[in-house]
Order: C-alpha cells, then structure tokens, then sequence
C-alpha cells in the first residue's frame, strides 16, 4: 500500500528483549474507532490502526475530538452520499463511526448551543486531501442549513456555497507547484469563513489566503 512505509528491523533471538519486542494488546489488533482508546499508545500501534481500518475502507478514525483520515486515492461508495449526510446529522459526535461529516454537524451544533464561533482546522501534507475535505464540509454544512428553510431562501444559502466553491480553483492556479503527490500542490494557507444567521442558514462567506 503506497500510502504506509513499512520498516523492518532484524534481531538474532537471543538479543530479544521485552524493551525491543512487546505483543500487541488484543483489544488492539482489529483497530478502534479512537485511539485515544488505544491500550498501548505509541507511533506502531497508531500507524498499525489506522491501517488496518484503512484495509476496510474506514478511512477515517478519531483521535478524541480530532478525526485523521487516509486519503484513498479512489471512490469509495456511499461515503458521502445524501443518505449519509442525513445519517450525520442527527447524531452527536461519537455515535456513528468516525466520518468528517460528524465534525462538521458538531461544529455546526455547538454554533447553536453556544453562541460562539467555530473553526475547523485542516491540514495535512500535499495531496493528502484537505481541499476535498473543505468541500465536503461546505457541502454538509450547506445541506443541513437549508432543512428548514423556505424555497428561495434555500437557493440562495446554496448559491453563496456554490460562488465559495467555485473560487477555489482560481486562487489554487497561483503560487502552485508539482509534487510527486500532487499535480497542483499549494504553496499557500486559506481561511475560509461561512456567516450564519440566527436561523441557522448561510448567508455568507469569504476566503483569504495566506502566502507560505
């Protein structure tokens, strides 16, 4: 799998001690959902899990309130469809399996609860996914805004969504360049702000990039 590196160490049998060599917990070998359950937290047992979840296609799995996900290079089905949006939506953070579409409905709730602002914070190396995800949040964030509102005010929650998303690209075409990951990779940061109303729609939204 290109997306693990595998290191292997060779030991004679009489050098093995439990300081080089320990067994895994069995709680451990099928992977969890959180690894802040992990028996043993370590850079092999966090690596281990996230691939053999990724054998599942679970790509996605939660370290507490942050979710890590596995790019997978390929579609995999129902992920995100309208269904799952839904599924998500009506469920707190950590009753589904872990999804990108239950942190977006929990920043989205606790904007409710709270009355505070919230950010999501996405990162990760070039290629690994974080202008699909940003999509894929604006689009969830997009579809439960527009439950409850009438016709014309839902066209124009999904128009500012839809100006948001298409600008992307114009901006990404500056100050780019190729990895062997990615094609187009970024040489910038972006900030991407939603306002929202009391009644809980988007009214609008700005981006501003930030030159690394």
């Amino acid at each position: 799998m290109d997306n693990f590196f595998t290191e292997v160490f060779t030991y004679k049998q009489s050098t093995i001690t439990h300081q080089k060599v320990t067994a895994m917990h069995p709680t451990n070998e099928e992977g969890v959902d959180d690894m802040a359950s992990l028996t043993e937290l370590h850079g092999g047992s966090i690596m281990y899990n996230l691939f053999q979840r990724y054998k599942r296609n679970q790509i996605y799995t939660y370290i507490g309130s942050i979710l890590a996900s596995v790019n997978p290079y390929q579609p995999i089905a129902g992920l995100y469809e309208p269904a799952t949006m839904e599924q998500y939506s009506r469920r707190h953070l950590g009753e589904l399996p872990p999804h990108i579409f239950a942190i977006a409905n929990e920043c989205y709730r606790c904007l409710w609860k709270r009355h505070d602002n919230q950010c999501i914070l996405i990162s990760g190396e070039s290629g690994a996914g974080k202008t699909e995800s940003t999509k894929l949040i604006l689009k969830f964030l997009s579809v439960i805004s527009q439950q409850s509102l009438e016709l014309s005010l839902k066209e124009k929650t999904s128009c500012v969504e839809r100006a948001i998303l298409e600008s992307s690209p114009i901006m990404e075409a500056f100050g780019n360049a190729k990895t062997v990951y990615n094609n187009n990779s970024s040489r910038f940061g972006k900030f991407v702000q939603l306002n929202i109303c009391q009644k809980g729609n988007i009214q609008g939204g700005r981006i501003v990039d930030y030159l690394l």
